[in-house]
């Protein structure tokens, strides 16, 4: 059975990776090809079913507003209907207020 012309062209396609990189940077090659094959298809399956995307393991950082409140809650500063600014300012005069107090005893 001889070999087909097609079958020469990958043959030589692959004699020509071979010469080009070395055996050294093969396994290299073949790990990031793999690793691109892994994204497309973890892309392609979030694209098809968005609602079957795993969740991130990580804790979603807090945002400015949930930290500007908890500090708020801590102070005892009530924070239902005000903005960011007003609870900020008040967060501020509360600081400023404990600093000019003496210290107890």
């Amino acid at each position: 059975m001889a070999l087909a012309g097609w079958e020469w062209i990958v043959i030589a396609g692959v004699l020509i990776v071979f010469f080009l990189w070395g055996p050294n940077k093969i396994p290299d090659l073949a790990r990031a090809i793999g690793q691109a094959r892994r994204e497309f298809d973890k892309a392609s399956k979030e694209i098809t079913n968005p609602l079957e995307a795993p969740a991130s393991t990580a804790a979603p950082a807090p945002s400015a507003d949930d930290t500007l409140v908890t500090t708020a809650s801590k102070l005892g500063i009530e924070t239902a209907g005000k903005t960011r600014d007003q609870i900020s300012n008040e967060i501020l005069q509360k600081a400023n207020a404990n600093k000019n107090e003496p210290a107890k005893a």
